[in-house]
């Protein structure tokens, strides 16, 4: 992913998701106070901003898991893992770990052997 199109999407920063009450949670039927609304027009914006959130935490969270699949595959640790052990851990095929420390390490500012 381009740089500039990242701080880009990184400025329009969807809704910030907030963690539920415990109490709200043992709800199965709670869903950020989804089910409390009557507006339709509310319970639309109030849900896409709650989808745009969880997209940009996914995106977000998936940036971290190839960061972290870099640093531990770096040559220079030690204790290095291959990509099957950080596919086994992650619970990804190999091929997939090699593509995620690939991106981790052009997240982390340039191509590590």
């Amino acid at each position: 992913m381009a740089q500039p199109e990242r701080n880009e999407r990184q400025r329009l920063r969807p809704a910030p998701l907030l963690f539920e009450p415990s109490a709200a949670v043992a709800d199965p039927e709670h869903f950020f106070d989804l089910e409390s609304m009557d507006d339709p027009k509310e319970i639309l914006d109030r849900a896409t901003e709650l989808t745009l959130a969880f997209r940009a935490a996914a995106d977000r969270a998936v940036e971290f898991q190839a960061m972290a699949a870099a640093q531990l595959a770096d040559p220079r640790r030690f204790d290095r893992l291959t990509d099957a052990d950080i596919a086994e851990r992650a619970e990804w095929t190999e091929d997939y770990a090699k593509k995620m420390v690939e991106f981790g390490r052009s997240l982390l500012g340039g191509a590590r052997p």
